[in-house]
Parts: structure tokens; C-alpha cells; sequence
């Protein structure tokens, strides 16, 4: 079993399933000669060739209308953003008309576009490179919105989206595309969409997080440990939809809840999760619902590792639900 990060899972990943299907091709800005801006796609041009891996121009609403077009006509594409905060002039293709598909056409259509794109801070991009602006995708029904956290769940998830019915955003947390190392099976295997991962179990207070943030807070999970704090840890992975029956499982247990991301704060999917926790499962809570998140600023240049929740800052917030 071969050791991987993350952009390693996802460039083998693709490779497997290309070989496998015959239907899906890869389009985006470099993803071809020069393999994608993080090397993602590095070497698959070679050996799929120009009519499957195809170097677009500067145009994400073009690379993302090209997309749709494809898969009304039974090809299977799988598209790169080069960031996240590029996405912007394909949103009215993404929300409009991608998402709009299946359900306009009676399920007489599957639009089966991915569309990858690496999101969040940490790089030192500054604000046109660093954002985490998921809550907009995840707004919008007829969308899967999926947010690994390790190279083992991003193979699995990939390939669940790349079968998937629906058009789905994978966002990757390109801060960790090649710090997080782990084993990764050889053979295939999917994650079921809609399905959390307790990376911690524990009994004093719930933390849920996603992506890039789900590393920072198992930092925090160990500083809260060395107190003698129990914390129990939920990887939520999908978010659209996602898996609030975990969520509410653990809070029953522990009666307390803590959501980090990266984010801003105001309108950010954490406050999508405590407004259904409390809607849900109020009765159990034995403190109000805190949320650790980015500032309602845009994304600094200098600032970035205070605008970023640290290990610190979530420690803080288990302690304040425990102290209430």
C-alpha cells in the first residue's frame, strides 16, 4: 500500500478512473503540458491525449459552459478551477444552469460534470487566492458539495463524484495538498456522499470542521487532551448534503458544540450546522452553540495565520462551552 498526499491521491485517482472510463475527459487552464497549477493533472496529457485532457483558455464561465455541453452528449468531464476565487465568472453556468439540469429536465439529463478546485488559506496567496466562499455552492439544490481532508477520503470521495448523477464541487484544501501523508489502497473504493467521519471519539464536547481546518483542530484536540479535555472530533467531508445525523449523535452525547472553519463568519455553513442542531437537538445542549471561523474581513496577505482559527483560538472556545 503506497504512501500519498493529497494531490498525489487525486492525480491517480483521475488516472484510474480515465482508464476505466472512456467518457470522461479533463478541461481547464494548464491542466494539460504543464499538469494543472499544483500538478494535479501531471501526466495525463501523455497518456490520454489532447482530445481527453484539454488545455482551455482563460475563461472559466467558457470551460464550465463547455462542460455542460459535453455532458448533455454523454461525455463525463471533470473540470479544474485553478482557485477557488476564480470561480466567479461561472457562477451563473454553475448555479443556473448546471445545478438546474436534472430537475429541469425531469431526470431525463444527468449533467455529470465535477468541478475541482483547490480553495482556502494558509499559502500566503493573499485575498484573490486564499478564500473559503463554500456556503454559496452549498446554498444551491442540485449541487454536492464535497471537502476532503485527507488522501485517503479524497480518493474515495473523487470517485464517488466522478459516478455520481448530480454535478458536484470538490473542493480541495490546497494548504495541506502535500503535507498530509498517508496510506492510500491501491484497488478501487468509494465514500458514500452524505456521510461524516468521527476522527475522534470523546465525551465532553463536540468539534465539527471540514477540510484544511479538520488538521488544526485535531491540534486543538491534543491541547485540550493535556487538560485533561475530552473532545470528541467530526469530519464532516460532504457538505452538500451532509451528515447532520452524526452531528446530532454526538451532540446528544456531549451536550456541548463547537464548529471551526475557515470561512467568515456571518453566513458561513457553520451557521447552517448550529441552526439545525438547535432546531433539533436543543434540549440536549448544555451551553450555546460557538463558532471559530475567519473574520468578516477579506482574506489579509500579512495577517493570514491570525485571520486562520488556530489550534488556540478553538481550544478557547471548547473551554468556553465547558465553563458556561
Amino acid at each position: 500500500m503506497a504512501t500519498q498526499t493529497i494531490i498525489q491521491s487525486v492525480n491517480q485517482t483521475l488516472r484510474d478512473e480515465m482508464r476505466r472510463n472512456g467518457n470522461m475527459v479533463i478541461l481547464g487552464e494548464d491542466v494539460g503540458r504543464d499538469g494543472g497549477v499544483f500538478r494535479a493533472t501531471e501526466g495525463l496529457l501523455d497518456e490520454f491525449g489532447g482530445e481527453r485532457v484539454v488545455d482551455t483558455p482563460l475563461s472559466e464561465d467558457a470551460i464550465v459552459g463547455m462542460a455542460i455541453g459535453m455532458a448533455l452528449y454523454g461525455l463525463q468531464p471533470v473540470v479544474e478551477i485553478q482557485f477557488m476565487d476564480f470561480i466567479y465568472p461561472a457562477f451563473n453556468e454553475i448555479v443556473s444552469e448546471l445545478a438546474k439540469l436534472r430537475y429541469r429536465s425531469g431526470g431525463q439529463y444527468q449533467p455529470r460534470v465535477v468541478i475541482r478546485t483547490p480553495y482556502g488559506g494558509g499559502v500566503k496567496g493573499g485575498h484573490y487566492h486564499s478564500q473559503s466562499t463554500e456556503a454559496y455552492f452549498i446554498h444551491t439544490p442540485g449541487l454536492v458539495v464535497l471537502a476532503p481532508s485527507t488522501p485517503y477520503d479524497t480518493k474515495g470521495l473523487l470517485i464517488s463524484a466522478m459516478r455520481s448523477p448530480d454535478p458536484v464541487i470538490f473542493l480541495e484544501p490546497k494548504r495541506i495538498y502535500r503535507t498530509v501523508k498517508e496510506e492510500v489502497p491501491p484497488e478501487e473504493y468509494t465514500i458514500p456522499i452524505g456521510k461524516a467521519k468521527v476522527v475522534q471519539e470523546g465525551n465532553d464536547v463536540t468539534l465539527v470542521s471540514w477540510g484544511a481546518m479538520v488538521h488544526t483542530c485535531r491540534e486543538a484536540v491534543a491541547l485540550a487532551a493535556k487538560e485533561n479535555l475530552s473532545v470528541e472530533l467530526v469530519d464532516l467531508r460532504s457538505l452538500l448534503p451532509f451528515d447532520i445525523e452524526t452531528v446530532i449523535r454526538s451532540v446528544t452525547k456531549t451536550g456541548r458544540l463547537v464548529i471551526a472553519h475557515e470561512a467568515t463568519k456571518i453566513a458561513g455553513f457553520g451557521a447552517e450546522i448550529a441552526a439545525q442542531v438547535s432546531e433539533r437537538a436543543i434540549d440536549t445542549l448544555k451551553a450555546p452553540i460557538f463558532r471559530v471561523a475567519g473574520y468578516d474581513t477579506p482574506f489579509p496577505y500579512a495577517l493570514e495565520n491570525v485571520y486562520l482559527a488556530s489550534p488556540e483560538r478553538i481550544l478557547r472556545a471548547v473551554k468556553k462551552a465547558l465553563s458556561y
